[in-house]
Order: structure tokens, then C-alpha cells, then sequence
């Protein structure tokens, strides 16, 4: 399309609380009409007192906007799934504004139900409660080949591998129900992009281990599991935890990998450095800044390793809900 077709970025998140009163409604927004059980969401809600009820990811995705702001030719908007900015009013404030079509960034490199779906259904469902006039919003591709957010993680592991002499490599990525898995090239996307960084480090080996499970236990979800993978392995190691499913320092990054797992470490004489996610990397914001240009048609697609550029419009059969969550 025209550079004309498109007035504006809308960088579209998941959200996290601010303040210790937020924790639970929060959390409840996050997990309506989901399995949970309350003992768990109470215990979720504990990791956010633990950092005095403030997610990390608000604040790095205000860092975002103003990172992208300074480099794209368009405005950028952020709205959240589950929290303020909630996505339906940026969605009016973009239509007050006179936006008329916009380049939705997703907050997540991977494609699965809840990584892309899930956020085409939450536009969809705000453009419907707005009704006449509100934004058409379009979603970025996914990017997990693109080479600038493999050069990003790269740079982001060797950092890590740098304060160790000689470190095994856990890649980390959120679990997800089976259902999930099975229904997306999530589990394909990721070991592509370990292998792309594995190759690019020349790492002797390398596992892609699971984390943050929320599901209730009679639920399948992807394993290894990392707590059991750190207790199985041999006291007085060298370890390097890659979040490689994490675009910034979500809560299940600070208190899961920084709090638990390095506790696990601890007691194991494990020497732990855990390699920074890409927050506002130069080198990250450059490749939104890319995949921008490319629906401006400004610059071309790239991708590096096995698949290719994933597509820009997704399919009606591409990440569908698990059955159990289909609406």
C-alpha cells in the first residue's frame, strides 16, 4: 500500500499494574473466563507485591513509544489488553485525533492464540463497541526470523556469556497448553530463532526450556519446565537463561527468572547470568522501524534461516483458539 494508506503506529501490549490496588483487578481482567484456580492467581498476585505491585512492562513500553517516535514517519499510540492505556480508549482517542487506518506492533515475537489472535479479536472487538469511524488497525508480521531481532538477541546472550567462563544456555519462552501449541508454529518459531542465534554464537548446545504455567495441573502444557531442569542439573555449573520469549521485562521475567530461578541457583551452587530481553535495544527499534517500512513500502521484507517472512495478513485458519477457548 501507499504511504497514504496508514496515519499511524499503535503499539498494542498485554499490560501490568502500577500500584498495589491494581494487582487483583488486573490480574482478574487477565484471567476472566479462564480455568484458574483463585489459590493461583493469589499467588501470582504475591509476585507483583514482591516488586510493590508495579509491572516492569509500563513503563518499558512507554520507553518504546518514545524510542519509535523518534524514528518512524508516523504517530504512535499504545493501548493495552489488560490494563490503562486499555486498547478501546486509545482506539477513540486515535479516532478523535482523525486516524483513519494504523500499523498495530504486538508486543510479542511469536505466533500462537494468545501472541497474535487474541489481540486481532481484542481490535476487533473495540472497532465494534466504538462502531462508525473507529480506526482499522493492522497488525505487524511477526518477526521471530527477522535478522535485527536475531542480531539483538545475540548481542543481548553474548553480553551474558561474557561474565561466565564457560556457560551451558537455557533458552526460556512462556508455556502454553498443548491445545495451544498444537493449533500454531509457536514450538517451530521458537527453536528456529535459538538455532539462528545458537549458529550465530557458534554454542556448543543449547536447550529450549518452559516457564510461568498457569493452567490447572490435570492441563497438558509445553515442558521442560525450568525449575526442573535447574534441579536436575549439576551443582556448580555455569548457566546462561535466555528469555528469548519475552520482547521486555514482563513480571514473569523479573520474579520468575530473576527471583525463583535464580534461587534454585543458589542453592545448587549454580552461577547464574540471565541475558537481558530486547527492551530498546537500538538494533530492536530499528527492526520495528523495518517492519513499518515495509506497509509504507519503503523497504523490503527480510528474514534469515528456514521459513522465510511470515505473513502480513493473517489467515483465517493462522493461531485459531484451542477448543476450550474458542468463544
Amino acid at each position: 500500500m501507499p504511504v497514504s494508506a496508514y496515519d499511524a503506529v499503535l503499539v498494542l501490549s498485554f499490560g501490568g499494574p502500577e500500584k498495589p490496588e491494581d494487582v487483583m483487578p488486573f490480574l482478574e481482567n487477565v484471567l476472566r473466563g479462564r480455568n484458574v484456580p483463585r489459590e493461583r492467581m493469589l499467588e501470582v498476585a504475591e509476585h507483583y507485591h514482591h516488586f510493590d505491585g508495579r509491572s516492569p512492562i509500563n513503563d518499558q513500553n512507554r520507553e518504546l513509544v518514545k524510542e519509535l517516535s523518534a524514528t518512524i514517519p508516523l504517530p504512535v499510540y499504545w493501548g493495552n489488553r489488560n490494563w490503562h492505556p486499555y486498547l478501546i480508549d486509545t482506539l477513540r482517542q486515535m479516532q478523535a485525533d482523525g486516524i483513519q487506518r494504523a500499523l498495530a506492533y504486538v508486543t510479542s515475537s511469536f505466533s500462537s492464540y494468545s501472541g497474535c489472535r487474541q489481540y486481532l479479536e481484542d481490535v476487533e472487538r473495540a472497532r465494534a463497541e466504538i462502531g462508525a469511524g473507529a480506526p482499522v488497525v493492522e497488525k505487524l508480521r511477526s518477526f521471530y526470523n527477522h535478522p535485527l531481532f536475531i542480531d539483538t538477541m545475540t548481542e543481548r546472550t553474548a553480553e551474558a556469556l561474557a561474565k561466565l567462563s564457560k556457560a551451558e544456555v537455557l533458552f526460556t519462552a512462556h508455556s502454553v497448553p498443548l491445545s495451544m501449541a498444537d493449533s500454531s508454529d509457536y514450538v517451530k518459531q521458537l527453536h528456529e530463532a535459538c538455532r539462528l542465534i545458537s549458529e550465530k554464537l557458534d554454542l556448543a548446545g543449547w536447550r529450549l526450556v518452559y516457564q510461568s504455567r498457569s493452567g490447572p495441573p490435570t492441563q497438558s502444557w509445553l515442558e521442560p519446565d525450568i525449575g526442573e531442569v535447574l534441579r536436575e542439573m549439576e551443582a556448580g555449573s555455569e548457566l546462561v537463561i535466555v528469555p528469548i520469549g519475552f520482547v521486555s521485562d514482563h513480571m514473569e521475567v523479573l520474579y520468575d527468572l530473576d527471583t525463583e530461578a535464580r534461587i534454585i541457583c543458589q542453592e545448587r551452587g549454580i552461577r547464574l547470568e540471565r541475558a537481558l530481553t530486547p527492551g530498546s535495544h537500538p538494533k530492536f527499534i530499528a527492526m520495528i522501524a523495518e517492519l513499518v517500512g515495509e506497509r509504507l513500502g519503503t523497504c523490503g521484507k527480510r528474514a534469515i534461516g528456514n521459513f522465510g517472512p511470515n505473513h502480513d495478513v493473517c489467515p483465517e485458519n493462522c493461531c485459531p483458539a484451542p477448543r476450550r477457548m474458542a468463544r
